[in-house]
C-alpha cells in the first residue's frame, strides 16, 4: 500500500502544471525599466512589393512618376489605386520611372524614400513619397490555437502580437524555445526565444520582420499524449487525484 501511494503521488506530481512552463514574462517585475526601439523600421528585402506614389504641389507633373498598372488608366487628382507596384528583385534593385533601376535592398523605409527623393529633385522641387510594403506578412505555426500567414497593414509587428494573433499559444506550447526563422542578406538563420524571460524585449526578435516564420514547438506533455491519444494526460491526472483521495481516507 505504500508503494502505492508514492506511485500515486508521483504521477499526481507529474500532472501538475507549473508556472514557469506557461506563464510569459515572468521575471518582467526585476527588469521593469527595461526599452525597446521605438523607432523600429522594417529593412527592405528581396522579393518585397512596393508601392511608390510621387506627390508635389503640382500633381500633374508627378505623372512620369505615377505609372498606372495598366495604361491609359490614370486620371490627376483622382484615386490613384492602379498606381504600378514595384518588386524588389535577386539584385536589391527596382526599375523606377525616369530616374532608372536603383538598389532599395538593405535600406530602412525612411532611407528608401530619402534616397528616392533625392534621384527625383532633378524633376521636382521637393517631392512628397509615399512607399509601403504590400506584401509584409508572417507566418505562426505549431502549437498555436489559429496557425497561418498573417498580412500586417502596420509594416511593424511584435513577437507576442503575433502570437496574440494566432489566437495565443495552446497549453501544450513551449514558451521557452520558440523558433523564428528569418532570412537576411539571403540566408536563412534559425533563432531559438525564450518568452517566459524579459530578456527578449530587447533582442533583434522582439520586432519581426517580412517573411519571419514563427514556430511554436510542442511541449513533453503534448509529445507523450500523441502516441495515446490528446486526452489521455487529462484522464491519467483525474484517476490520480481520485485515487490519491480514496487511498487517504481509506487509511483513514
Amino acid at each position: 500500500m505504500r508503494y502505492t501511494s508514492f506511485f500515486l503521488l508521483f504521477i499526481l506530481l507529474q500532472s501538475c502544471a507549473s508556472r514557469k512552463n506557461v506563464a510569459y514574462l515572468q521575471d518582467v517585475n526585476n527588469n521593469s525599466n527595461s526599452q525597446t526601439e521605438a523607432n523600429y523600421e522594417p529593412v527592405l528585402k528581396n522579393d518585397d512589393l512596393l508601392s511608390i506614389i510621387v506627390s508635389a504641389n503640382d500633381p500633374e507633373i508627378t505623372y512620369m512618376f505615377n505609372i498606372p498598372q495598366i495604361q491609359g488608366s490614370y486620371k490627376v487628382n483622382e484615386n490613384q489605386d492602379g498606381i504600378k507596384t514595384y518588386l524588389i528583385d535577386t539584385k536589391g534593385e527596382i526599375e523606377f520611372p525616369v530616374i532608372g533601376r536603383i538598389k532599395l535592398a538593405g535600406l530602412t523605409r525612411t532611407q528608401a524614400i530619402d534616397k528616392l527623393a533625392e534621384k527625383i529633385k532633378p524633376y521636382i522641387t521637393n517631392p512628397t513619397i509615399n512607399l509601403r510594403i504590400l506584401n509584409y506578412k508572417i507566418s505562426v505555426l505549431g502549437e498555436v490555437n489559429k496557425a497561418g500567414n498573417y498580412t500586417i497593414n502596420s509594416e511593424r509587428i511584435t513577437l507576442l502580437e503575433a502570437i496574440a494573433n494566432a489566437g495565443d499559444l495552446t497549453i501544450y506550447g513551449r514558451r521557452d524555445n520558440i523558433l523564428i526563422i528569418r532570412e537576411k542578406d539571403g540566408k536563412k538563420t534559425y533563432n531559438r526565444i525564450d518568452i517566459t524571460k524579459s530578456d527578449f524585449i530587447n533582442s533583434d526578435f522582439y520586432y519581426l520582420t517580412q517573411n519571419d516564420v514563427v514556430i511554436v514547438e510542442p511541449n513533453k506533455t503534448r509529445v507523450n499524449s500523441s502516441a495515446f491519444g490528446p486526452n489521455i494526460t487529462a484522464t491519467i491526472s483525474a484517476l490520480s487525484v481520485i485515487a490519491t483521495i480514496i487511498l487517504l481516507l481509506t487509511r483513514n
